[in-house]
């Protein structure tokens, strides 16, 4: 069986600690934890990693958020994955900091790389890790505020919610979406 697991975020040295990159810090965790590694290829760094008899596709898309569905849509394809073991890992300003939300389905609450793939895969029935980054910014600043990097107290309250993301991962690959959302949400 296999899975894409699609953390979300941006490329480059600029936003690599920002609130926005938390999908490719979670990629990253898991794949670190699963013993593997990325390497570039088309539209994504790619890792494929083994866990309990479980292949995961990781990918972070290399095509900027705005346009996640391209990479996303292209690697379901290339590895026959049906949607129903797709997991997209992202940030939610409408969650509060730490805070770990598992869906089936949903919107796009405003994600503009959420909204990308829900264009690209016409449906919004793909599951979706959101992972609360809080609203703290104001009025006007919100994209001064996603792209800023974590604050040092944040940091603090995020590292082990990014292990709890990992976590709520393999549950997903292994005993499904209802079990790990009555396991894991609002932990």
């Amino acid at each position: 069986m296999k899975y894409l697991i699609a953390g979300l975020g941006n490329v480059g040295a600029e936003y690599a600690n920002t609130r926005h990159n938390v999908g490719f810090v979670v990629a990253d965790a898991l794949v670190k934890d699963l013993k593997g590694s990325f390497k570039i290829e088309r539209l994504a760094s790619v890792s494929k990693v083994k866990y309990k008899g479980r292949t995961l596709v990781v990918i972070k898309p290399t095509t900027y958020m705005n346009l996640s569905g391209k990479a996303v849509k292209y690697w379901l394809d290339k590895e026959k994955i049906p949607i129903e073991r797709l997991l997209v890992v992202v940030d939610d300003i409408a969650i509060s900091p730490g805070i770990l939300r598992l869906k089936p389905k949903g919107g796009d609450a405003g994600h503009n790389g959420l909204s990308d793939i829900i264009l690209k895969l016409d449906t919004i029935d793909f599951a979706r890790l959101r992972i609360g980054i809080g609203d703290d910014f104001a009025r006007g600043c919100q994209t001064d505020y996603v792209l800023g990097e974590w604050t040092s107290k944040e940091v603090n309250l995020m590292i082990p919610r990014i292990e709890m993301a990992v976590e709520v991962i393999k549950s997903f690959v292994t005993v499904g979406i209802e079990k790990t959302m009555t396991e894991f949400n609002n932990k």
